[in-house]
């Protein structure tokens, strides 16, 4: 076509080509009658000669090289906000007014368009399956969780229960048991004592008194004597039960070998203001 040679001789490739169709689609001109396809060829004639023209004229008007590259840039600023305010109010119009050139084009869209959603359909499904299968294990690694969260609630539940039950019954019951060992050692140390006491410590009889006088010792015996251990027991009760006056007097029941062993190997004290009054001395 001569339009097209002018255009190859005196005008520079520009950004507008003419469209090419992509692999797989049908051209327009398949679904169209002759008629139809020869006047849409002539609209497309006409408009690659405004085109040429339109062309030609911009690279007539094109600035001199020489000129200072910031007014260059300034002047084409302008321009694009010139083509832009331009192309905002201009209205789109069709090419092409014929029902069967309109048909064919929207067919070819809503084929693209069609292709378009079942690709986009497609990578939907794909990221609805990965979701779900990330949503399962979700799901699954929760469920997990939970349980692990309700055995540790009972577990701490027991615990809490059982450490209510051990500080107040467990409690109890340990000093119970300590009570009584206690008690059965304080029965022990005193029968082993008592036996101590009465084997090495007896009472006074007739052969101690006859033993005494041959030494020249007048000394009479009262019946009512106390052992050893009665008087130990008799200083033990006492510091027990008034502490705040321990002493003991000493009267005739009180055996003076027995006080005197006592008072000699700090078992007893005597009274600093009263020398017939006793006490336990403190072990503790």
């Amino acid at each position: 076509m001569n339009s097209d040679g002018v255009q190859q001789d005196n005008v520079q490739p520009s950004d507008t080509q003419e469209p090419v169709l992509p692999s797989g689609s049908v051209p327009l001109y398949i679904g169209c009658s002759e008629a139809a396809q020869a006047e849409l060829m002539n609209q497309c004639e006409d408009q690659f000669a405004q085109l040429e023209l339109l062309q030609n004229k911009i690279v007539l008007e094109e600035p001199d090289s020489n000129e200072n590259p910031e007014e260059q840039s300034i002047n084409r600023l302008a321009a694009v906000a010139a083509e832009l305010k331009m192309w905002q109010s201009i209205q789109p119009e069709l090419l092409s007014t014929n029902s069967e050139v309109l048909l064919a084009i929207g067919t070819e869209e809503l084929h693209k368009m069609n292709s378009q959603l079942e690709l986009v359909l497609s990578c939907s499904e794909a990221r609805r399956e990965r979701l779900t299968e990330s949503l399962k294990k979700e799901q699954a690694w929760l469920e997990e969780k939970k349980d692990v969260f309700r055995a540790a609630t009972e577990q701490v539940v027991k615990q809490r229960l059982e450490n209510e039950r051990l500080s107040e019954h467990g409690v109890l019951q340990d000093t119970k048991k300590k009570i009584l060992r206690l008690r059965d050692y304080q029965e022990k140390l005193a029968e082993t004592l008592s036996d101590i006491l009465e084997e090495h410590f007896p009472l006074p009889t007739n052969e101690t008194n006859v033993n005494k006088k041959k030494k020249n010792i007048p000394l009479e015996l009262n019946e009512n004597l106390l052992s050893l251990h009665d008087i130990l027991e008799l200083l033990m009760n006492k510091i027990l039960e008034s502490p705040h006056d321990p002493y003991v007097p000493v009267d005739e029941t009180f055996w003076p070998p027995y006080t005197e062993m006592l008072l000699r190997y700090g078992i007893a004290l005597r009274h600093p203001e009263d020398c017939f009054k006793i006490r336990l001395e403190n072990f503790f």
